[in-house]
């Protein structure tokens, strides 16, 4: 699963690279200010696949004094981060782009370049976008797009695929401002298009931050783990009752667990510990994710 991610990345990192040269070459040779945006969309999606890497990178490594329980959660702080990076820095400057060439149009010179440049960076984007659709498909199992989305706990797989579909919609919004701005002579839809691929990068941002932020603060997992956890507990005779069950994401693949417990009277200190541990391993057993467990015997309340 690890490797996925990383292909999925990389090839959306080295398609936005040579889509953004294009654009940024196709802008400055015929003064168009939705392909200079898109320049600019195509640029941040290559600085965000390198924090993406980064992030990946960095929750890998393992745990020590500081960090007992790893470092995880980087693998979120950097995709919020790459939400930050595409709001601010594409959303802002596509945004005050198109404003600027609203108050100033000018025409589009060598039109026939963004119609090359727009028509191949489709095909490459839209083969991006088919790998990293696939990949999701394949992570998502059983649930709906959106259910995987708000459910799921690897932010680097729909962060790939947000980022590929507002990069689409973009260069669709870009290619019909070139179009109508040539047929009809008013230059001025080149601003709007540009405005257009900013509040699709802004709303692409919001949406990033709003699923990244419940897995950085500390999102418990889905629930068919709460509840198998629950299923396991109770078929332990000595268990007389399930006080509560907290978990916690530390990472993709790192669930905590806290399970508090009232065992029945009487029961030994050493059956305890036997059913700590017969329970520990097969929760472990049946949620491989779930990388530590604490038990705690407590009244039941």
């Amino acid at each position: 699963m690890h490797s996925s991610r990383k292909l999925v990345i990389y090839a959306a990192l080295l398609g936005n690279t040579l889509i953004a040269i294009t654009k940024f070459v196709a802008a400055w040779i015929t003064s168009s200010s939705a392909m200079f945006s898109e320049g600019i969309h195509s640029l941040v999606d290559t600085g965000n696949q390198i924090l993406l890497l980064y992030g990946l990178k960095r929750s890998k490594l393992p745990a020590n004094e500081r960090f007992p329980f790893g470092h995880g959660k980087e693998i979120y702080f950097w995709s919020f981060v790459v939400a930050i990076m595409i709001f601010a820095v594409g959303a802002g400057v596509s945004i005050y782009e198109g404003i600027h060439r609203l108050y100033s149009p000018g025409p589009i010179t060598n039109i026939i370049v963004n119609y090359v440049v727009l028509g191949l960076a489709i095909i490459f984007e839209g083969a991006a976008w088919f790998f990293a659709l696939r990949e999701f498909q394949y992570s998502k199992g059983e649930w709906g797009y959106f259910e995987a989305v708000h459910r799921g706990k690897d932010p680097s797989m729909f962060v790939v695929l947000f980022e590929d579909s507002a990069a689409l919609l973009g260069l669709v919004v870009a290619l019909a401002a070139n179009i109508i701005a040539q047929t009809t002579g008013l230059y001025f839809f080149d601003g709007i298009a540009s405005i257009i691929i900013g509040l699709i990068l802004a709303t692409t941002a919001a949406w990033l931050a709003y699923e990244t932020k419940g897995l950085l603060i500390g999102e418990r997992a889905n629930i068919h783990v709460i509840e198998g956890i629950k299923e396991l507990a109770a078929s332990f005779p000595q268990i007389d009752h399930l006080n509560e069950i907290l978990t916690m994401h530390m990472g993709p693949d790192f669930i905590l667990v806290n399970i508090s417990v009232d065992f029945v009277d009487p029961v030994s200190g050493d059956e305890i510990e036997r059913v700590v541990a017969e329970l520990d391993r097969e929760i472990k057993k049946k949620f491989p994710l779930v990388k530590r467990i604490f038990v705690e015997a407590e009244a039941r309340y």
